[in-house]
């Protein structure tokens, strides 16, 4: 294989630049001599030639953003005349390569050069995988040239022999750039040129193949499209020639949305706005995924009651009849829907439906523990005002377009859950239910609860906008009931929206009512039974709701009777019992076993939990109602047990800090109530509410922590049926807290006799049934010496060995 050689004559020559175009050997090239810098060169030749035998010889060399190449082509001027176009021009053939070294002098303006021709002679025989490299490059070239349909080229490269003219052959072709073909030139090598030059063609070809599936598969998808239109339009025309032979009338589905739009009861801005959108389906294509989209959007709005509404029931006593019947206690949700109805009623007579295009809807949040009726409430709100009733659970929801609906373009998208609600109530003014507003979350996908605001706001609903419908919708007539077990998890800004009713749980008497009322009358039909073959004694209700349940509501109560119904009827398909029967208060036993909560003041003395000293019985409110707390006290062993407070039960921050609160009064104040503190300095101090795995917190435990302590170390126990509540500060003042209702129909559950609450809380006891108040002696306190004083047996009563802790 030949390498670069020097064995040639130097040469001097004028340089003719050529300017993004490239000149290799072998190639006959006519060039422009309208140029200066061609004419300078040409005429710099011919006068060098005068001198020289032989025809004007230039050097080649291309040009590249003002940059010359290292290599040129010596060019021999074959011919001077006009070209195709009628301007002068020259023929130029490329001899051979030339390495450009230094410039040099020389006649006319031309710039001269000094150079070397380069060798690119290849040694006779050629190697195995030059001939193939030959072989290869002639059948990319020829497969080229009949994709162009330049047959008569074919011919000629066929006939060349030489690898380097062969190489150089590629400068005709027009697919190469300019930095390509200038690196064909620089490449001496004539293998590794023809190499270059096969690379180059073979990704050519792999890059035209790639073109023409791509083309052929675009010509074919418009062919599928065009036979697609063509076959619709035959169809239509068919269509056409059937309903005319039928006797119907034309008529296009755009045709049949606008006459539905124009014969709707729409508001005026939602008519403009279908119509814009029947405006829009008539422009689209049949193929067009935005005709589904405005079908199924016109379809929803046509569905939607814009302009339906129900009368309200204005019979205000009958309303107030309903829901007595329905409901057994629950005063103040009663209260609220009858003076609601009567203000609605003395709008109407007066006129005054609608004011500033709103009308008088309502927003109430009943708040209460599981199974107090919240949910069934709202049916009997619907029934006793006359209005249809939607219920929306919203438990668990995450996703804002739950409430505010998707955005029309996603795949999919609906409206949101209030305006389904108004569609399947079909009226404009229901009652809907938002069953669990505390359990909504929230995500990455946004806050429902957010999105409730303006849905729940009185002053803002009457415009509230949906994102999938994009027009206003009217809620302000809409009555939103809201259900929610836990008051703290309900967003300050939503509850602010909303007027609060807590239900607080039933009495004894009020369950006994439910039960024999509304339960027994339920259960005996699903158990297959007639009223006149079971009857429950009034006994064996009460001892139900007392001893074998302990709830604020009346689940658990219906369960306990849907068992015992149960347990009847397969003893009478048994044999074993004749009917009719009637269950007392001695036959629960038998039938549904022992009583799961006996009230502490039933149990022996001497099993009691306050049986010794330290123990003392607390009040708390939990998410299922009020419920009966214990807290124990004790102190270790002065030789093993480290000094300090030891707290556990699973304790919030809050009650941490009243036990502290709790042990430094009782330190700075124990002289004072005659206790012995020194114990509280050399012994460690224990607190434990039992139920350890159940998280507590809250300050309304501070007094109870504070008479178990003072028990402890005074040794005198705590009374059995004495329930106590209140915060404590330093000073041993008592402090209000919430919750009082609940925890005093907790207190009457439990067989609690006299419960101790703080001065400030006395006003709450309105809320109390009248029947629980009779029960319980209550005992309200400004000071922790007076429940002390209270809640503590007499010295001289019995009590046990004070406990510790080893």
């Amino acid at each position: 294989m030949a390498a670069e050689s020097a064995a040639f004559t130097p040469l001097t020559l004028p340089v003719l630049p050529l300017d993004d175009e490239v000149v290799l050997p072998g190639m006959v090239v006519p060039l422009d001599l309208s140029d200066s810098e061609v004419r300078a060169a040409v005429e710099a030749a011919q006068a060098a030639a005068r001198s020289e035998p032989g025809k004007p010889r230039v050097l080649l060399v291309p040009r590249v953003d003002g940059t010359y190449a290292r290599t040129g082509v010596l060019g021999t001027i074959e011919q001077v005349g006009r070209l195709a176009d009628g301007d002068p021009g020259a023929l130029i053939r490329g001899r051979g390569r030339v390495r450009i070294g230094a410039g040099t002098t020389g006649p006319g303006a031309a710039l001269w050069v000094e150079g070397t021709q380069v060798d690119e002679t290849v040694p006779e025989p050629l190697p195995g995988q030059v001939t193939e490299l030959v072989t290869e490059y002639k059948a990319l070239a020829t497969a080229w040239l009949r994709k162009r349909g330049a047959w008569q080229v074919v011919d000629r490269v066929q006939a060349i022999d030489g690898v380097s003219a062969l190489a150089d052959n590629s400068g005709y072709s027009p697919f190469l750039t300019i930095e390509q073909k200038v690196e064909l030139l620089e490449t001496a090598d004539p293998v590794a040129r023809l190499k270059l030059a096969t690379q180059q063609l073979r990704d050519h070809l792999a890059e035209q193949d790639v073109a023409e599936t791509i083309a052929k598969d675009v010509q074919e998808g418009v062919d599928k499209q065009q036979r697609d239109f063509l076959l619709r339009r035959q169809l239509e025309a068919v269509r056409k020639e059937l309903r005319e032979l039928n006797g119907e009338k034309e008529g296009e589905e755009s045709d049949d949305y606008r006459t539905r739009v124009e014969a709707a009861d729409l508001p005026e801005q939602v008519r403009e706005a279908a119509l814009k959108e029947v405006d829009k389906l008539e422009r689209s294509s049949d193929q067009s995924p935005e005709g589904s989209w405005i079908r199924t959007w016109l379809d929803t709005v046509l569905e939607l009651p814009w302009n339906t509404r129900t009368e309200d029931a204005y019979d205000i006593r009958g309303a107030q009849a309903v829901l007595d019947a329905e409901h057994a206690g629950l005063e103040d949700v009663k209260e609220r829907i009858t003076e609601y109805l009567a203000v609605r009623k003395r709008r109407g007579d007066r006129g005054l439906g609608v004011v500033g295009g709103r009308r008088g809807g309502a927003v109430l949040a009943l708040v209460g523990p599981p199974g107090v009726g919240k949910t069934s409430l709202g049916e009997s709100v619907a029934h006793a005002m006359g209005r249809k009733f939607v219920r929306v659970a919203l438990g668990g929801v995450r996703d804002e377009a739950e409430i505010r609906g998707h955005r029309r373009t996603y795949v999919g998208a609906l409206p949101g859950r209030i305006v389904r609600a108004i569609k399947e109530a079909g009226s404009m003014n229901p009652v809907v239910l938002l069953d669990e507003i505390d359990k909504v979350g929230s995500d990455f996908r946004g806050d429902p609860a957010a999105a409730l605001l303006e849905v729940l706001d009185p002053a803002q609903n009457h415009t509230f906008r949906d994102h999938y419908l994009e027009v206003e919708l009217d809620l302000s007539d809409v009555v939103f009931l809201a259900t929610a077990n836990v008051l703290e998890a309900i967003p300050e800004a939503l509850l602010d929206r909303m007027e609060l009713v807590r239900l607080d749980g039933y009495t004894e008497d009020e369950k006994v009512v439910i039960a024999r009322d509304h339960l027994l009358p339920r259960q005996l039909e699903r158990a297959g039974l007639g009223a006149d073959e079971v009857t429950l004694a009034e006994g064996a209700l009460r001892k139900l709701a007392g001893e074998y349940t302990r709830e604020a509501g009346v689940r658990t109560l219906e369960r306990s009777v849907a068992r015992l119904l149960r347990k009847v009827a397969a003893q009478h398909e048994l044999g074993q019992r004749e009917l009719p029967f009637t269950v007392t208060e001695a036959d629960l036993r038998g039938l549904i076993g022992r009583p799961h909560h006996v009230p502490e003041s039933a149990q022996d003395p001497a099993e009691r939990r306050t049986a010794v000293p330290g123990v003392a019985t607390g009040l708390a409110v939990t998410g299922a109602g009020g419920d009966v707390l214990y807290v124990e006290a004790s102190l270790a062993d002065p030789e093993t047990g480290a000094a300090g407070l030891t707290l556990t039960g699973q304790l919030g921050d809050v009650m941490k800090e009243s036990a502290q609160i709790a042990l430094s009064f009782l330190r700075s104040h124990g002289a004072e109530l005659e206790l012995p503190v020194g114990d509280l300095k050399d012994r460690g101090a224990h607190i434990h509410f039992p139920a350890g795995a159940v998280p507590k917190d809250g300050p309304s435990a501070g007094v109870t922590m504070t008479t178990a302590l003072a028990s402890l170390l005074s040794g005198r126990l705590v009374r059995t049926d004495v329930a106590m509540t209140g915060e404590v500060s330093l000073t041993g003042r008592v402090l209000p807290i919430g919750g009082v209702k609940q925890k005093l129909l907790a207190a009457h559950r439990a067989g609690i006799t006299t419960v101790i609450i703080p001065k400030r809380n006395e006003p709450d006891l309105d809320d109390v049934p009248a029947e629980v108040l009779e029960k319980l002696d209550v005992h309200a306190v400004t000071d922790v010496r007076q429940v002390l004083e209270l809640a503590l047996a007499p010295a001289e009563a019995p009590a046990r060995e004070v406990p510790t802790a080893a």
